[in-house]
């Protein structure tokens, strides 16, 4: 049959599997618009108040669902809008399309209004990017999109396409959905020969990144660590795969990591390392990294390798089939001396025995803890309460935490949390900041517009707490700009955008607000006031090394 180019991308989007996309309308791309509106009962629409806000939903709803996530904007500004929201969905290898009009071809390059090289700006930031010149490859293109998007290590995929060829007709055949390219498998040789530097370990450490969880691995993961008696830590981006509640579970590693997850990683004697990239918040100081430990590496995505660290073994595979070959390779062991030192390290974590009826960060995510359930995502912002909520939250089943990990993106957790309840169709908690949440609180009218499921905890504590952190410790507590002094009413705000607003003093309060909020499931927000000098420890300074980590706030010289 014949279609016009703007029927192909909608009729090839529903071929994919594509069930709902966010975007903004705008002059160069009515014609798509023109056709969602036709095909309405067909796939669904999720209009965002900016397109950042549309490309942070699309890349909230393909993490907590695993499939592709599908943002639409308009030329020029709009394009550049979602330039933030790809970087993102690029460093944390979130399987995103992009789909962005432009003037038509015979006024590319002559400053036409709205006109702007979007495929040249995101070159950098995108896996693969593409500009369709005539309306006869644009169905293979979007199809080729979706393969390279959730193809070995995923990621986004930007499609631009003129006006002209949106307007022009060809024939179009559906076809099926595209399967990813086949996985890279790890040879014989190096499963054999990782079953043997693990049989030699006297120290295992699971080392569980954001591959595992992208490569539905977790369950594997699991396995493993019970089979070879290995604690796990994980990665930011690897929390979720494995129960916090597990004995094996040490928490995050890192900066910010547990204790516990810290210093077995420095101590160990083989850390298998799984979906990692080993960032500078994960290693610290590089050279004084884990220096008595053979690293086996597994990643699907070959440049990962030795990129930061050295890996004794390098395999360049799928961690799910990895893993699981490494499961029947190796034989069950006990590691009785390592295991007593693990426990010895998670009783020298700090827990603050708090006042119960304070309201303290840790205290408010227990409180959240206890109303949720396994299925429910978790979002957050960037900052503080991002790294009190990795630490603390009961993370129970994969895909449940979504936040920004390698490009930290204040104002991207609404906009997420919007995409990941549109995804589960479940209620959904974000974890805000007072300074992140106002980065893009206008999404607010995204979630009442759509009666989307957001329960929104800002923890408001009037400055930009990590910098503040960072100035205390680091800059002789030079506050520079980091004191908002705001006047902004959180509750009367959220009761002008439509949705219910609660003010909070008192954890009994809050406890009373997010019961309220989480039974009747509409968008809200609990503004939580905390105290200003809250900080996240523990600590290693940047470049540092383990021992030098702050675990109590009494060791810091203020």
């Amino acid at each position: 049959m014949k279609l016009t180019g703007a029927q192909i991308i909608i009729e090839t989007l529903i071929e994919q599997g594509c069930k709902t996309a966010f975007g903004y309308p705008g002059g160069a791309v009515l014609n798509i618009y023109d056709e969602l509106y036709n095909n309405a009962d067909r796939i669904n629409h999720i209009i965002t108040a900016h397109e950042q806000g549309a490309a942070h939903a699309a890349d909230g709803y393909a993490r907590a669902t695993g499939e592709v996530g599908v943002v639409i904007a308009t030329s020029g500004p709009g394009a550049t809008n979602l330039v933030t929201g790809i970087a993102n969905a690029q460093l944390d290898s979130v399987p995103l399309v992009a789909i962005t009009g432009n003037v038509s071809t015979d006024l590319i390059g002559r400053d036409s209004f709205q006109e702007v090289d979007i495929m040249g700006i995101t070159i950098p930031i995108t896996k693969h990017n593409y500009f369709v010149k005539s309306v006869e490859e644009l169905a293979d293109t979007i199809r080729e999109a979706f393969k390279i998007a959730k193809s070995g290590r995923p990621g986004p995929v930007l499609i631009d396409v003129p006006k002209d060829v949106q307007i022009a007709s060809c024939e179009f055949q559906s076809t099926g959905v595209v399967e990813p390219y086949e996985k890279e498998k790890a040879s014989d040789e190096n499963i054999k020969a990782a079953a043997e530097i693990i049989a030699e370990a006297r120290r295992p450490y699971i080392y569980c990144g954001g591959g595992v969880i992208l490569g539905k691995a977790a369950a594997e993961v699991v396995a493993l660590s019970e089979k070879i008696d290995a604690p796990v830590g994980c990665s930011m981006m690897g929390l979720s795969a494995i129960s916090r509640e597990h004995k094996n579970s040490l928490g995050m590693q890192g900066m910010h990591g547990t204790f516990a997850a810290s210093r077995a990683m420095a101590e160990a004697d083989v850390i298998i390392a799984l979906g990692v990239r080993f960032s500078d918040r994960a290693t610290g100081n590089k050279k004084k990294f884990a220096s008595g430990a053979r690293i086996i590496h597994v990643d699907i995505e070959p440049a990962e390798l030795g990129k930061n660290i050295p890996a004794y073994l390098g395999i360049i595979a799928d961690v799910k089939d990895t893993v699981s070959r490494l499961i029947d390779a190796v034989k069950e062991k006990k590691n009785e001396e390592w295991r007593k030192k693990v426990n010895e390290f998670k009783a020298r974590q700090e827990n603050p025995n708090f006042d119960p009826c304070d309201m303290r960060p840790f205290q408010i995510i227990d409180c959240v803890g206890k109303y949720t359930t396994e299925n429910t995502v978790i979002a957050t912002d960037v900052g503080q309460h991002q790294m009190w909520t990795a630490q603390r939250y009961p993370f129970k089943k994969p895909q449940t935490f979504v936040t920004s990990g390698g490009l930290g993106t204040m104002g991207y957790g609404l906009g997420a949390a919007i995409g990941s309840a549109v995804g589960t169709g479940e209620r959904t908690v974000l974890f805000t900041g007072d300074g992140s949440f106002g980065m893009n609180l206008n999404e607010l009218a995204t979630a009442v517009s759509f009666n989307v499921p957001v329960i929104i905890v800002i923890m408001n504590n009037g400055v930009l707490g990590m910098v503040r952190q960072w100035q205390s410790i680091f800059y002789q507590k030079h506050y520079s700009n980091t004191t908002l002094g705001r006047k902004t009413n959180f509750k009367k705000l959220a009761e002008a955008f439509g949705a219910d607003g609660y003010e909070c003093n008192t954890l009994e309060e809050f406890e009373k607000a997010f019961s309220a909020a989480f039974e009747k499931g509409a968008p809200a927000v609990i503004d939580c006031h905390i105290d200003m000098d809250e900080m996240v420890l523990p600590m290693t300074p940047p470049g540092g090394t383990v021992d030098q980590m702050i675990v109590k706030k009494k060791d810091i010289n203020l």
